[in-house]
C-alpha cells in the first residue's frame, strides 16, 4: 500500500508538469504539494488501514472542496 502512495506521487507530479507547461501555475502549485505529500506519506510504511483511511480522507477533502469550488466560488455561468 505504500507504494501506490508513490505512484500517487508520480500522477501528481506528471499532472503537476502538464499544468506548469500549461501556465496554469496555481494548479501546478497545488499538485506540486501534493506530490510531496503522497511520497513523504509512501515511505513512512503506515498499515495498509491507515492508508487507506488517509486516502477516504483524502478523497473526502478533495471532494467536498472540488464541490465547494465549483458552486460557489465559479458562481452560476448565467
Amino acid at each position: 500500500m505504500a507504494r501506490m502512495f508513490r505512484v500517487l506521487g508520480f500522477w501528481t507530479l506528471v499532472i503537476a508538469l502538464m499544468a506548469f507547461a500549461g501556465d496554469m501555475n496555481e494548479m501546478a502549485l497545488l499538485f506540486f504539494i501534493q506530490t510531496v505529500v503522497f511520497v513523504l506519506l509512501g515511505y513512512l510504511n503506515f498499515s495498509e488501514k491507515t492508508y487507506l483511511l488517509m486516502f477516504w480522507g483524502y478523497m473526502f477533502i478533495s471532494f467536498v472542496g472540488f464541490t465547494y469550488w465549483t458552486v460557489f466560488v465559479m458562481g452560476n455561468p448565467f
